[in-house]
């Protein structure tokens, strides 16, 4: 075996350990809501209309809620586009779709938040963006190895930065309060 076949090896290795983190944070965060029980949970409910209802606040669009739907699965786009390079887009932006289809679903079924259309088509935006974004910065680096160690330590720090503050916030060391 060579050294280069090694170095890709042990590369798609450390990535697939933080993929597996990460869907572990992922559901911690969307599934059990980071162990905390918010007044909502206790309505369940579907939304069927995209951009509707549920996202309106005093009137106005809640954006914060889309942009955070959309961010949370950046890195699944991210490592799809690692992880499953050969597959097709369309194939991936399904598994995208399928994935965010199974956690609304999963939110209805265990009564722990609502299933809303919104957050499919945000939560597979995020996916595609994280897909381009690791396109971006693999033609950046001219070298897929180098580029999956550049992706590799991003999301080890990333992903390091969201536990310690998951664990902060759970252990109410931050200043921020849910009712």
């Amino acid at each position: 075996m060579d050294e280069q076949s090694k170095v890709t090896r042990a590369a798609n290795r450390l990535t697939s350990l933080l993929f597996v983190i990460y869907l572990i944070v992922l559901s911690w965060i969307l599934l059990f809501k980071l162990g905390i029980r918010f007044s909502y949970i206790e309505n369940r409910s579907v939304n069927l209309i995209p951009f509707s209802e549920p996202l309106i606040l005093n009137g106005k669009m809640d954006v914060s809620e889309i942009i955070l739907n959309v961010v949370i699965f950046v890195p699944l786009g991210i490592y799809g586009e690692i992880l499953l390079e050969r597959w097709v887009f369309s194939k991936k932006l399904f598994f995208f779709f399928l994935i965010s289809l199974l956690v609304e679903g999963l939110q209805f079924i265990l009564a722990i938040g609502a299933f809303d259309i919104t957050d499919i088509l945000t939560n597979t935006l995020g996916g595609v963006i994280g897909l381009l974004l690791c396109k971006a910065i693999t033609k950046a680096f001219h070298n897929n190895v180098k580029a999956q160690k550049f992706i590799n330590a991003i999301a080890a720090t990333g992903t390091a930065l969201l536990i310690l503050l998951l664990v902060l916030l759970k252990m109410n060391m931050l200043p921020i309060r849910y009712k």
